[in-house]
């Protein structure tokens, strides 16, 4: 009787035990901390770090060269995961983000460097996403995935609580640069871990490798973040050439990628998944809630410590009601779902509390109270957490096993284009209102222009505590009225993705893992099914032979044996 294990060429499959499975997993959870502690660590410090480094003007480079990285590399990361197995890529991309810390902690003396090595740690950030998500699927089926949401929203929690702990002491009573000490212990250690516990086979290429797609994906990325980081800034606008000349490179490198992709003998995004009504709606309700969501989170750490007038730490502990929220609703719907088998509603409920969250944001102003902001972002973080995993789920399993860790890096993709955008365009609309209010308030201080502007480019929370009670309070209604707006604009694109939600098809959850189906894996129960047959083959086969005369059983006793 054959199995899929079968159809493994070159190595035997893997045992995946429940044991081996949690083994794997542990390597996940190791990279994922790393990733998302030095998240909230950042977000905690950036108001300081654009301050000591001079890049107040310019603070939205930090989130939107650390997209844009990271989004480049996604689907490099997926499909060469597919072409090459995962293992040797995730540990390129812990080694990537590691080293990139020890840049940013010990070389990191100016903004721009400090943006550049950001980039870098971006290109390790996007393999850790997706070569996580990517696995899993490996090596546990899809109606079973939600149980271990479980674990990754223990990180995601754990990472809420030390990250605004850690970011808000070294701000307050450090340096920053321990935002990026710090990852490198805690890099080396998920290195070590996922060195000795990710065996992964690993797979030659048997096609050629789309490199031109590769080349005219990443161009058509970076015009497209230039576009509209130039076209939202105060310096160039939407009528300078320089904007339309990157919105010309754009839409020519789109027309060379898909052109390039219609030929590919493997290309690195497959055009047939495009032909996929399930992964089309899944990937648009993951670019719409990107472009409101990462804006949202990038800003609102700034909003409480410039605004609310609040420490590093403070504003960071903040920011815990938001993970409590998407922690405990990632949870729930994961157990809900491998229990149910149905997943449909959760993104449409999930939407559905996300607007209504940032609905509330528009109100926000300098008065509003700390406890009625932890509300708003408690309910924005419970519906986020019943859309980001389930949008994942949904697009692996609407695909064949071999085109796994693709589909998962190209839904990534276009949500880090989404985001990638929001934070461009809606963080220049933020900065530039800002720069121009802070101007005001200097000016009308007494300051020269050139004074003025000075000042705003280097005011961090320790400057503004030194400042007198007037232009202190004239900079907090600053960031309030600059940034309170924005979530006008983030709004109708949470409603488009409630729309896409409801139209999203429900079908079946498979009941068997990637590994098993691609047969480079075996599961525990198919393994016994397997060594029950082969032993009971093998005393049949002896059996037959004692019985002609070729060998000479010594007893039924041992047969028997043998086939228990």
């Amino acid at each position: 009787m054959s199995s899929p294990a079968s159809t493994a060429v070159g190595a035997a499959p893997v045992l995946l035990t429940q044991k081996r499975i949690w083994i794997i997993f542990s390597a996940l959870i190791a990279g994922m901390l790393l990733s998302s502690l030095d998240q909230t660590i950042v977000s905690t410090a950036m108001p300081t770090i654009v301050g000591q480094l001079g890049g107040v003007e310019h603070q939205a480079w930090i989130t939107t060269a650390y997209l844009l990285a990271t989004t480049i590399v996604m689907p490099i990361y997926g499909k060469f995961g597919d072409v090459l197995g995962r293992r040797n890529l995730y540990l390129i991309a812990i080694a990537l983000f590691t080293l990139a810390s020890v840049g940013l902690a010990f070389f990191a003396t100016d903004f721009w460097t400090f943006v550049a090595l950001r980039a870098v740690q971006g290109l390790g950030g996007g393999g850790l996403m997706i070569l996580s998500q990517a696995i899993i699927a490996d090596i546990v089926p899809a109606n079973q995935r939600g149980k271990y949401m479980g674990p990754l929203g223990a990180v995601f929690g754990l990472s809420a609580v030390a990250g605004p702990l850690l970011g808000g002491y070294f701000v307050d009573h450090l340096t920053w640069e321990w935002a990026f000490y710090i990852n490198i212990p805690v890099g080396i250690a998920a290195f070590a871990i996922a060195w000795f516990a990710l065996t992964l086979p690993s797979k030659k290429a048997e096609r050629r490798i789309d490199v031109m797609g590769v080349v005219f994906l990443s161009i058509a990325t970076t015009c497209l973040i230039f576009f509209s980081d130039f076209g939202g800034s105060a310096q160039h606008g939407w009528d300078a050439l320089e904007t339309w000349a990157w919105g010309v490179g754009m839409l020519a490198a789109v027309v060379a990628f898909i052109w390039t992709e219609a030929k590919a003998d493997d290309p690195i995004i497959p055009l047939s998944l495009f032909k996929n009504p399930i992964f089309i709606n899944a990937t648009a309700i993951g670019f719409t809630l990107g472009l409101g969501m990462f804006s949202a989170i990038a800003f609102v750490p700034t909003f409480l410590q410039m605004s609310s007038g609040t420490s590093a730490a403070e504003s960071g502990l903040l920011l815990l009601p938001m993970m409590v929220g998407l922690m405990g609703t990632s949870i729930w719907s994961g157990i809900a779902i491998s229990r149910s088998g149905r997943y449909k509603m959760y993104p449409i409920l999930g939407t559905i509390i996300t607007g209504l969250a940032m609905l509330a944001f528009t109100t926000l102003t300098a008065a509003t109270p700390i406890w009625l902001i932890c509300v708003f972002l408690f309910f924005f973080g419970a519906g986020l957490g019943l859309i980001m995993q389930v949008v994942v789920l949904v697009v692996q399993n609407a695909v064949t096993p071999d085109m796994v860790g693709t589909a998962t890096s190209t839904n990534n993709y276009f949500r880090e284009v989404g985001a990638a955008l929001g934070v461009a365009i809606f963080g220049a609309i933020f900065t530039n209102s800002l720069s121009s209010k802070l101007t005001d308030v200097f000016t009308q201080a007494g300051a020269t222009p050139d004074q003025a502007g000075t000042a705003t480019a280097t005011l961090d929370p320790q400057a503004l505590n030194e400042l007198p009670d007037s232009v202190r309070d004239g900079i907090v209604n600053a960031y309030a009225d600059s940034l309170a707006p924005v979530f006008w604009y983030l709004i109708p694109f949470i409603v488009i993705a409630l729309v896409f939600a409801i139209f999203m098809k429900q079908i079946p959850l498979s009941d068997v893992s990637g590994m098993v189906a691609r047969g480079e894996a075996i599961g525990g129960d198919e393994a016994e099914r397997l060594e029950a047959e082969r032993l009971e083959a093998e005393r049949i086969e002896r059996a037959g032979r004692a019985a002609s005369g070729d060998v000479v059983a010594e007893n039924d006793d041992e047969l028997e044996s043998e086939s228990r």
